[in-house]
Order: structure tokens, then sequence, then C-alpha cells
């Protein structure tokens, strides 16, 4: 347990920060969940709009340090590539 009052600020803190986080990070799974079941349903369309509304949440997570920035760029190469090979 923390003993000092700037611990106990931390402690706080780290909490509030978590809860942020764990917040976001759900958002963006939801997103990518979206797009995944619209490319699983093979509609195209709706998976390009799909994509076109996951990437600011994928970039906000990486910019806000919840995810790696190689990750984001990954899974957003990866979606794209899917959706490009369903419309093709």
């Amino acid at each position: 347990m923390a003993n000092t009052k700037t611990a106990k600020q931390n402690i706080r803190l780290t909490e509030r920060r978590t809860d942020i986080n764990r917040a976001r990070v759900s958002r963006i799974r939801t997103f990518v969940k979206k797009v995944e079941t619209a490319i699983l349903s093979g509609n195209a369309e709706l998976a390009k709009n799909a994509l076109i509304a996951a990437q600011p949440e994928l970039h906000r997570g990486a910019s806000k340090g919840v995810l790696h920035k190689n990750t984001v760029a990954r899974k957003i190469s990866r979606l794209s590539q899917r959706i490009k090979t369903l419309s093709a």
C-alpha cells in the first residue's frame, strides 16, 4: 500500500487513466468488429464505410498511447486488403 501522499495521488490517477484507456480500447474493438462483420456479410460498400469510420478511432488510440502505431497500421492494412479482395 502507498505510504506517501504523492503515491496515493498516483494510484488515483492510474485508476482514472485505466478507466479511460479501457473505454478507448473497447470503442476501438467495437469499430473493428463492425468492419469484420461487414466483411463477413459480403457487403463491400458497407465494409468500406465501416473501415472509414474505424480509421480515426484506431489512429486516435495510437496517438493516445493505447495502441502502438505499427499495430494500427497493420490492422488497417489487413482490413483494407480484405475489403479490396471482397470487392474484386
